[in-house]
């Protein structure tokens, strides 16, 4: 009789009861804990899951910070030897000029780059330029090669310029930068590599925040012997006179491998600074990001538990008041 009863109760409170099915929770380590569910619709984020955030957005504005440090300090190392190197090539220049818009069959394009990234777009910018010139300097009667300085050109011509590369030289700053290594780096591109200009494309050191991307021509003693002859800018090279048992050809020849290394060497030091400058900036821009999310992490995580706190309160609430009633 007593359970007749207990049904009929039932039946009559069917109705009350909500139709979500009940289900049973068990306790075990593999249960996720990034969320829970609420109420019907609604999704909690953890508190946890915040906290894992900011923990790694800490360490990676520390590593940022340290980056910065670094390049600083490998600035300041280098920045001295690049001021001191811009007087190695401006006699040449003041001789031997510089033309840019020189028209000639045989183009080797000199693209320096870095071996590393985090440094903004100073090696696109470098890439883009040498595309340029190869492309106003490619013709049916002319030939146009790269000789590549560093991994992330390396990277991006080679995917669509192979079989333009010349030659490809990295880890170039493995070492301090030096007269002797540059000069050696020099010998090995002129040896192996026909040219009648040698377009040198590199970033300008201005500033941490400022690199100009400058572009230097060397010409071959053939091109810089007809220009002289053919008048303009080179046309006063006729009014030095030539001592010693050496012809004006020979000196011409010496005169352009020591010209090319020079400017390598300053063009070598020129975009080591403007390297390290722009990584500089580079990981300034990620330590203030890394610290504005910081910031945002930390007032979703006190809303997040501010939440929590508040559901508890009003679960224990409701709770006490169904016992007291």
């Amino acid at each position: 009789m007593a359970m007749a009863a207990l049904r009929r109760e039932g039946r009559r409170f069917a109705p009350l009861i909500s139709p979500r099915p009940i289900t049973a929770v068990r306790s075990s380590p593999i249960v996720p804990t990034h969320e829970y569910e609420g109420p019907i619709g609604v999704r909690y984020i953890s508190t946890q899951v915040v906290r894992n955030r900011m923990k790694s957005v800490k360490n990676i504005q520390k590593i940022t910070k340290a980056m910065k440090m670094v390049a600083a300090s490998k600035l300041r190392a280098v920045q001295t030897k690049a001021e001191n190197s811009r007087g190695l090539w401006q006699p040449f220049t003041a001789l031997l000029g510089d033309l840019p818009s020189v028209d000639v069959k045989k183009n080797v394009v000199v693209t320096i780059s870095s071996d590393k990234g985090l440094c903004g777009g100073i090696n696109s910018t470098s890439v883009k330029i040498s595309k340029g010139i190869y492309k106003l300097n490619s013709g049916p009667e002319k030939e146009t090669k790269y000789v590549i300085l560093g991994e992330k050109a390396k990277a991006q011509l080679i995917r669509d310029s192979k079989k333009d590369i010349e030659l490809i030289i990295t880890e170039l700053q493995k070492n301090p930068l030096s007269y002797t290594q540059v000069s050696v780096l020099a010998d090995e591109i002129l040896k192996n590599v026909e040219y009648d200009a040698l377009r040198i494309v590199f970033n300008k050191f201005h500033s941490v925040v400022s690199f100009v991307p400058t572009v230097s021509t060397v010409l071959s003693p053939e091109i810089v012997e007809r220009e002289s002859e053919s008048g303009g800018k080179l046309g006063e090279l006729d009014s030095y006179e030539v001592e010693g048992g050496e012809t004006k050809g020979e000196i011409l020849q010496n005169l352009a491998e020591f010209q090319f290394s020079c400017v390598m060497f300053n063009a070598v030091l020129e975009n080591a600074c403007s390297e390290q400058g722009a990584r500089m900036s580079a990981m300034d821009s990620s330590s203030r990001n890394a610290g504005d999310m910081l910031d945002r992490l930390t007032l979703t995580y006190n809303r997040t538990r501010q939440a929590s706190i508040t559901t508890e309160l009003i679960e224990i609430i409701s709770g006490a008041s169904a016992l007291e009633g």
